[in-house]
């Protein structure tokens, strides 16, 4: 049981302070209780029936923003990119019901959000993004229109905002563009003449050469495309020019929304009914309505019964029992599904975890952060290190994360050591040797969803060195550790895998 609009529950308060007074009048006190009720109702008491598919009315568009060290130029104020942006927002706050994709780039493409209505996420990306962390310095529309050609959206509509970079081969491009069908629009920033770059210490942007770089807007750009735009004289112009020039025409898109079954009906009857009684003869005919209707329990009461008794025994650590009661739930809802992936993940059934994280749909960022994490944490324990890492990255995404920044970094520590084969380097004496034979090397890999354990035929004291020493090696990548590490600026893993070109979105969820 939940409430769509709990805020009103605090007004409860009060009138708990006048149920306590010492003077008691019927009359009074069933007023109290009628105003409790009614509170009760609008506060929309809800039981979730689980994720719905509904078709909706709605443009597709991707929004490409060039992050390149280009957009700090100043020649629009106060700059490119915050320029780019804030045009950005103004557009998606003008049309809620619009499909968003959004991809920065800069040599290497980076999925930020895949295809949504959720601007609030939109909004949330954009923010977390910091060009200053960004340390390229070209512009690949090639690769751009390479990465858009990759993404399932039933039309490829692009609006490109960006400079243009040092790009030269339009014919290219163009061909790139026929290939992919792709239907391009561009916002084109910056002025004729260009502007200066300052540098983060303060100085001019030179080339290799030492000449000093003036940016201006590239001239291929209009003939890459008849929808060309520029930008006006501030991003809310700017915005409502590229609303009439987008002309997309709208689709029947389907999209899953989280179903409820509303109880409001139950505190407003009760209500009615304290009420009549008190001020009518309606207590002679309650006990023939309460025949005639009937109480009947229904099925979504049940589902809070059993979800209820999956949390106390998830709490008390029985696993088991908790699946067997959230198997007899006939609607399952978020909170069902996510504790049944839970217990899964506690009974070391990782890809039954995963599977089941990866079916839960929410529209709250904080929900798709914790199952990006707990996805990454299952993903660890398997350990295939690198779709654990794509997986953190996501993460990031969302908003800054402690645990997902510092697990990232362990499991690239990690990975790099398997790549090499280092292992784990347990100390040995002069006197003394240590190896694993054959079929504790095979006894090791045997289990894909238990972690790897590590046994050697040794003397009594160097076998227990190497378990102290394995010990402490679980410990570094243990995902709920305690331990502090040092603060990492916002995300700035995100930023390093844009620079490296490490993008693996092909398959966005």
């Amino acid at each position: 049981m939940s409430f769509l609009y709990p805020s009103f529950l605090w007004l409860l308060i009060p009138l708990f302070f006048l149920f306590s007074k010492e003077e008691k009048n019927i009359i009074i006190n069933s007023h109290l209780v009628v105003l409790v009720l009614i509170l009760l109702t609008l506060s929309r008491p809800v039981i979730e029936n689980g994720l719905k598919e509904n078709s909706i009315e709605s443009k597709n568009i991707i929004i490409a923003l060039d992050a390149s060290y280009s957009m700090r130029a100043t020649d629009i104020h106060p700059n490119r990119y915050d320029f780019a942006k804030e045009t950005i927002e103004i557009l998606l706050r003008n049309n809620p019901k619009m499909t968003i994709t959004l991809i920065a780039f800069t040599q290497n493409p980076l999925l930020l959000s895949p295809p949504t209505t959720d601007h609030q996420l939109i909004m949330v990306a954009l923010k977390t993004l910091n060009p200053n962390y960004i340390l390229t310095k070209g512009t690949s529309l090639k690769n751009l229109f390479e990465k858009v050609a990759l993404l399932k959206t039933p039309h490829k509509n692009l609006l490109l905002i960006t400079d243009g970079g040092e790009e030269s081969n339009s014919l290219e491009l163009k061909e790139k563009l026929n290939k992919y069908h792709i239907n391009l629009s561009i916002l084109a920033l910056g002025t004729v003449q260009g502007t200066s770059i300052k540098t983060d210490d303060g100085k001019l942007l030179k080339d290799k050469e030492g000449h000093l770089v003036i940016s201006t807007i590239n001239p291929i750009l209009k003939e890459l495309t008849n929808n060309y735009n520029q930008a006006s004289s501030s991003p809310k112009a700017t915005a409502k020019a590229l609303e009439s020039s987008l002309n997309i025409e709208k689709e029947q898109l389907k999209k899953l929304q989280q179903s409820y079954q509303e109880f409001y009906q139950v505190p407003l009857f009760l209500a009615l009914l304290l009420f009549s009684m008190v001020h009518t003869k309606f207590i002679k005919y309650l006990f023939i309505l309460l025949a005639l209707f009937g109480i009947s329990a229904q099925a979504s009461v049940l589902d809070s019964y059993y979800l209820n008794q999956a949390y106390s025994d998830y709490q008390a650590k029985e696993y088991k029992l908790c699946q067997t009661h959230l198997k007899q739930i006939e609607n399952p809802s978020l909170e069902s599904v996510t504790i049944l992936a839970n217990s899964n993940y506690k009974l070391q059934e990782y890809k039954r975890a995963i599977k089941l994280y990866k079916s839960i749909h929410s529209t709250s960022v904080k929900t798709k952060q914790s199952l990006y994490y707990n996805i990454a944490n299952s993903y660890v324990k398997l350990e295939q290190y690198n779709t654990a890492k794509e997986y953190y990255t996501k993460s990031l995404q969302l908003g800054e994360d402690k645990e997902s920044l510092y697990n990232l970094e362990l499991v690239i520590f990690k990975e790099n050591r398997k790549k090499v084969n280092l292992g784990i380097a347990n100390p040995k004496s002069q006197n003394s040797q240590s190896s694993k034979s054959k079929n504790q090397e095979d006894s090791e890999k045997n289990s894909e969803n238990k972690p790897s354990s590590a046994s050697g035929s040794s003397t009594s004291g160097t076998e227990s060195q190497k378990k102290s020493t394995k010990k402490e090696e679980k410990k570094q990548l243990i995902l709920d550790s305690k331990q502090k590490e040092q603060q990492q600026p916002l995300s700035s893993k995100v930023y390093e895998l844009i620079n490296k070109g490490y993008i693996y979105e092909t398959k966005p969820w």
